[in-house]
């Protein structure tokens, strides 16, 4: 293997992870040194989540600390015997029945975090209807209560590789003021729901045994 696998999500994760110089990381990742300071300035590959080079046993920890000490040296891939996945070939995607009742939520999450893709996009990338999207998406579906945005990539939905391009098709046909509103998202932190407390307050609590009488004279 000449290449990572996804060299941009790469990249990304070594620029975020890692002291290497940008000429290292492009070589590494078959990019030039100003594609690299351009990701890293936010201008490119936006929204494309990085991938470790490490976990997926493209590059092993020892050759990273030793790229790291020396700026002239250059990462080598690993030797991997696994094969890579398969090319998905034209035709709706299979899901297996086990994770079917998944897709809801890797669709909450898509439509939360990425709202520039498009329905068709998202069907597509999922395996589903633009009708369950729609409904997701106006929170019309009938088990909303119990649909959680979820990563679809964590769920076995698809790939990051198959994420990232849905995602990069969305975005080239934004104008750069909506680009640009997309990025200021981004850059804000996510705050998560906190779960609501159902602890009853001293006061209701003395309500509920009393009755809910009010003392009088």
């Amino acid at each position: 293997m000449s290449q990572p696998l996804m060299p941009k999500a790469t990249c990304v994760w070594l620029i975020d992870n890692t002291s290497l110089t940008f000429a290292q990381i492009g070589d590494f990742c078959t990019m030039h040194a100003l594609e690299v300071q351009a990701v890293a300035d936010g201008e490119v590959a936006v929204g494309i989540i990085g991938r470790d080079p490490i976990a997926a046993g493209e590059l092993t920890r020892k050759e990273l600390e030793r790229c790291e000490a020396d700026p002239e040296a250059r990462l080598k891939m690993a030797t991997i015997s696994v094969p890579r996945a398969a090319e998905r070939t034209k035709g709706p995607r299979y899901t297996a029945m086990a994770k079917r009742q998944d897709k809801p939520d890797g669709i909450a999450w898509l439509v939360r975090n990425h709202p520039e893709v498009t329905d068709a996009q998202v069907g597509k990338l999922l395996g589903t209807t633009k009708t369950t999207i729609a409904a997701v998406r106006d929170r019309s579906h009938w088990n909303m209560s119990n649909i959680k945005p979820r990563h679809p990539v964590d769920l076995g939905l698809c790939t990051y590789l198959e994420l990232n391009a849905s995602v990069e098709a969305a975005r080239a046909k934004l104008s750069p003021e909506e680009r640009e509103a997309i990025e200021k998202r981004e850059a804000q932190p996510i705050e998560e729901e906190k779960p609501k407390n159902t602890t009853p307050t001293i006061a209701e609590l003395f309500g509920r045994m009393g009755g809910g009488d009010s003392a009088s004279d």
